[in-house]
């Protein structure tokens, strides 16, 4: 694969922490949700985070497979994502599950339907979550 943009971005203290890209643009404050265990503080967490990047993305792939097909996709189309957490059946650590409704007025819905398909594969993430890709992991 020939990569067209890395971004970079490292987070400290966890959950309770802080986030930041390399740029500066993305600097968050971290927080645990009551759900699991943290004080309700304002914050973000990874989940959200993950749903975010994951509505933008599934958004630009919408568009992408749109135009190729010449269909106006509306400014007010909107991609919702849930990321929900919780521990994995075999009790090695933690699983996420990924949900995500596209609402996009006014259009047929079985157009909207292919088109959301076709979306579906050409998303990086929707292709990451789908193949389970491997993540080099190492230690500076």
């Amino acid at each position: 694969m020939s990569i067209l943009y890395t971004a970079h971005a490292s987070a400290t203290g966890g959950r309770a922490g802080q986030a930041v890209s390399s740029d500066g643009v993305l600097d968050v404050t971290l927080t645990v949700p009551k759900e699991l265990g943290g004080d309700g503080a304002t914050g973000t967490n990874p989940e959200q985070l993950f749903a975010a990047g994951y509505s933008a993305c599934f958004l630009g792939a919408l568009k992408n497979v749109a135009g190729k097909e010449k269909v106006k996709i509306p400014e007010d189309t909107r991609i919702s994502t849930k990321v929900g957490i919780g521990p994995r059946d075999d009790g090695t650590g933690f699983g996420i599950e990924v949900e995500i409704t596209v609402d996009i007025p006014g259009l047929d819905k079985a157009v909207a339907e292919d088109l959301v398909a076709k979306a579906h594969i050409v998303c990086p993430y929707s292709h990451a979550m789908r193949t389970s890709t491997e993540v080099p992991v190492k230690v500076a």
